[in-house]
Order: structure tokens, then C-alpha cells, then sequence
């Protein structure tokens, strides 16, 4: 019979720190003169709860084998939600279960979607642990993609073991201290961000919030009108920057602070991501200019802004971009699914995948005019063999094939073709607006059917732990082996 008293355990320890996490809404609470009940009894709850976990588990063996590891990886983050979404339900919002949930889901999930209506009043508590669920969400995945997801062979995530020890049955030595790194790295960016927003016009209140949810690439605001609230260019940059610093490999910053000075402009996934940012503002600012015959530095701030936050899957908007034109909104859905680095706060199929596949393919065109030529994929100067690409090509084509069967599920329970297609490419690439004038850059879900909303949030947990991390549990096999 498997040992499943490490995973218990571990769940124990992040419910406990979630709910001590609580204590920082009560103190904004008592600030702003709103104090309540709603996170004291959730933070009450989420605490006991961690404890039992954790005091029930104590001789646990204090590693993890593989299949407890996918266990962990998907548990960890659906009991967060779940706990998560306990202050949304003890508020004055008044929010049912399916609501609740949705929005702790979105949260931990950094997607940014959300059903509130009425931001601009929320409670300051809630608007503070909105935020804390994203910064809590896009360290996760951090650590998660660089300790847990090379080991477990997700989708080529091997390619970024942090170890030459390949062993599976355990996790690396090495990922405690990479992992207290990443968070120190995390908290910094986190910090420069808010100091920056609050020099250039935000409040000390919206500064931290919006730090936080921007490097962790989220995209929850205090405003209906997202940062187009502020109408300041100079926010916008810095939004941009930081957005940016969050969705590159945090693996570099390690590797630029042990020695690598050379990194950030010599990774290759770095490189290539900068230029589908380049490119696509580009394509997009050219075609506005075309549709509108007139050049405006407005525009190529209305289209930077939004090309980056899309393609990074943060979601924050500053122009309602449905009034482009069909071309920008199929240009969005394709910026959705590629995403940005691996290694990050970001979603998406991933850059490093988009390179291998186009490397691949191109290879394949070369095999056709020279039947007789060896051609060899290579990533990084590296070899990907058959094993590797197989890899890299089942995550692809799951990937199009959930969304395809989403979109289906949505259309289903009653949303329109636009509001489905969109609803599904924003919730399993974790981005948070969607399209049309329901979900579009300025609307929200809330009016969606429940059935909807709970088909969302098991896309958002999909793609957010890339797929194979959640379906591999229902293989009986897996559990056999």
C-alpha cells in the first residue's frame, strides 16, 4: 500500500502558511475601518485544517516518489483554491460557492479572470487577497516548474533539470536552497515593482497590490478598467517592464547572480520571446496605422501594452482592443496559446516548445528535398531526441485538443460561439480577458452560467500545471506502476 504521508504533510504546511497569510488582509482591514468576520473565520479554518494535516503526518519519509509527486503538484494546488475561496464566501459580497471559487481559482492560477462586478467599491480585503492568491500563485509556479516538472517529465520540462542526478525517486538535493533563492529573487522584483508604480502615481494601497500581481503575471486589478484606470503612460511602462522580468526564466536571474552575466541576452528563449513581443507589435501597430491612416504614439502604447500583457498571459488591459477589427482579436488568440518563457510566471504552450516545434518542422521539410541528409534537432546546442520530441509533440496536440473539447463543453452550456472560443483560450493559457461583450477586455464573468464557470476553472487548473500533471492521476496504470 503507497505511503501517501509526505504529500498530507506538505499539504499541511501550505494550508497553514495560507491561512497565516489571512492575517495580512485583517491588518488592511483594520486600516481601512472594515473589519470583519470573513477572514478570521477562514483563516481559522484553513489553519486547523493545516494542522490536522500536518500533526497526523509527522513520520512521514520525508521524500517523494513519483507518482506522489504528480499527487502533490495537483492537490496542492486545487486544496489552495478551495480554502482560498473561504473569505470570498464568509464577505459582504455575497458571493455563492461557484462564484467563490471561481475567483480563488483564478487567483492561485495567476489568470486574472474575474466575476466580480463592481471592483472600483470592493473591499480592500479583498482586493488585498486577490492579490496575494496571484503573488502566492506565480511563485508556486516558479518553483514548481524548475524542482517538480523536470522530474516529472511534463511535457519536455526535463529540459530544465537543475541537476544532472536524474533520479526520479526523490526530489533534487539542490531544490531547497534553488527554491529560498527564487522566492528572495521573487520578493525583490515584487518590491521594485510597487516602488516603482508608487513614484509614478499610484497609492501605497494600489502599488502593492498591483506589484504583486504583476510580477506574478496575474493581471487581477483594483479597477474595472484595469490599469487603463490611471491613464498614465509612465505606469504603463513600468507594467510592461516588470511584466516582462516575470515572464523570463527565473532560472537566469540564479544563473546571472552565480557568474552568467551573459545570460539574458544569450538564452535562447529569452531571445526568441523578445522577438514575438517585437514582431507582433509590429504587425499590429502597421495594420491600425492601415485601418486608421493616421500614426499616433498612442496607438503604439495601446498596442504594446496589450500585445505583451496578452502574450504573457497576465491579462491587464488599458483599451478596449475588441474595437480593432477581427484581425487583432484572432492575432490575441494566437499570442494566448504561445505564452511565455518556461521557468516563469507566465502560461501558454511555451516559448522553448514553439522553437523545438518549428525546428522540428523545418527539419522534416529538409528530410523531403534531401531523403538522404541526417538532420539533427537541437535546442541550445543541445541534442532533442525522438523521446524528447514526442514529448514536446504530445503537449502540443493535447493542448489544441482541450481547448477544442472546452470550446465544445462552453458552447454547450449555453455561450455564444466568440464567448466560448475565447473563454477557452483565456482560461487554459491563464490569461483572464477573454472576447466579445461579455468577457471582453472590459466586461467579466460573472453573468456566465455556473456550469461555465466550473468548466473555466478546471481549464485553469489544466493548463496552469501543463496539462499532463493533472491527467496522468486518472491513468490506472500510473497508480499500477
Amino acid at each position: 500500500m503507497p505511503n501517501y504521508k509526505t504529500v498530507f504533510f506538505t499539504l499541511g504546511v501550505l494550508q497553514i502558511i495560507l491561512g497565516i497569510s489571512m492575517i495580512i488582509p485583517i491588518i488592511f482591514q483594520i486600516i481601512f475601518h472594515e473589519l470583519d468576520s470573513s477572514f478570521i473565520g477562514a483563516g481559522i479554518i484553513t489553519v486547523v485544517f493545516g494542522v490536522l494535516f500536518f500533526l497526523s503526518n509527522l513520520d512521514h519519509q520525508k521524500k517523494l516518489n513519483l507518482q506522489q509527486a504528480f499527487l502533490l503538484t495537483a492537490l496542492s494546488w486545487l486544496s489552495i483554491a478551495v480554502f482560498g475561496s473561504l473569505p470570498f464566501i464568509f464577505s459582504d459580497l455575497e458571493l455563492s460557492i461557484t462564484d467563490a471559487f471561481f475567483e480563488s481559482m483564478s487567483g492561485i492560477t495567476t489568470t486574472g479572470s474575474t466575476i466580480i462586478i463592481n471592483l472600483n467599491d470592493c473591499p480592500k480585503g479583498i482586493l488585498i487577497w486577490r492579490a496575494i492568491l496571484q503573488w502566492l500563485g506565480g511563485i508556486g509556479i516558479i518553483v514548481m516548474a524548475i524542482t517538480l516538472m523536470p522530474i516529472m517529465n511534463v511535457g519536455g520540462m526535463q529540459l530544465f533539470k537543475i541537476s544532472s542526478n536524474d533520479a526520479s525517486e526523490k526530489i533534487l538535493p539542490k531544490s531547497r536552497q534553488i527554491s529560498q533563492r527564487l522566492i528572495i529573487i521573487y520578493s525583490i522584483l515584487t518590491l521594485l515593482c510597487a516602488i516603482f508604480y508608487k513614484i509614478f502615481g499610484m497609492n501605497y494601497f494600489d502599488s502593492l497590490t498591483h506589484s504583486m500581481t504583476t510580477i506574478a503575471t496575474g493581471g487581477f486589478s483594483n479597477y474595472n478598467e484595469s490599469i487603463g484606470y490611471f491613464q498614465s503612460a509612465k505606469i504603463e511602462v513600468i507594467a510592461i517592464i516588470f511584466i516582462i522580468l516575470g515572464s523570463i526564466p527565473f532560472i537566469s536571474y540564479i544563473k546571472f547572480l552565480s557568474g552568467n552575466k551573459k545570460i539574458f541576452i544569450s538564452d535562447s528563449q529569452i531571445k526568441s520571446f523578445l522577438k514575438i513581443i517585437l514582431v507582433s507589435i509590429i504587425i499590429l501597430f502597421i495594420y491600425l496605422i492601415l485601418k486608421n491612416e493616421v500614426i499616433s504614439l498612442k496607438i503604439l502604447r495601446q498596442v504594446s501594452f496589450n500585445v505583451i500583457s496578452i502574450l504573457t498571459g497576465t491579462g491587464y488591459v488599458t483599451h478596449e482592443f475588441d474595437d480593432w477589427g477581427s484581425f487583432p482579436l484572432i492575432f490575441f488568440l494566437i499570442l494566448m496559446f504561445i505564452g511565455g518563457c518556461a521557468g516563469s510566471t507566465a502560461c501558454g504552450i511555451k516559448i522553448f516548445r514553439i522553437q523545438i516545434l518549428y525546428v522540428f518542422l523545418i527539419n522534416q521539410l529538409k528530410k523531403i528535398i534531401y531523403p538522404r541528409g541526417i538532420f539533427i534537432v537541437k535546442y541550445d546546442n543541445n541534442n532533442v531526441d525522438e523521446k524528447f520530441m514526442s514529448s514536446i509533440i504530445s503537449f502540443i496536440f493535447l493542448y489544441i485538443t482541450i481547448f477544442f473539447i472546452i470550446t465544445a463543453l462552453l458552447s454547450l452550456s449555453g455561450l455564444d460561439f466568440t464567448t466560448s472560443i475565447s473563454g477557452a483560450a483565456t482560461s487554459i493559457s491563464n490569461v483572464g480577458p477573454g472576447l466579445g461583450d461579455q468577457i471582453g477586455p472590459n466586461g467579466n464573468f460573472s453573468l456566465i452560467p455556473n456550469v461555465s464557470k466550473w468548466i473555466l476553472s478546471l481549464a485553469m487548473i489544466l493548463g496552469r500545471l501543463e496539462l499532463f500533471a493533472i491527467l496522468v492521476l486518472f491513468l490506472p496504470s500510473f497508480w499500477r506502476n
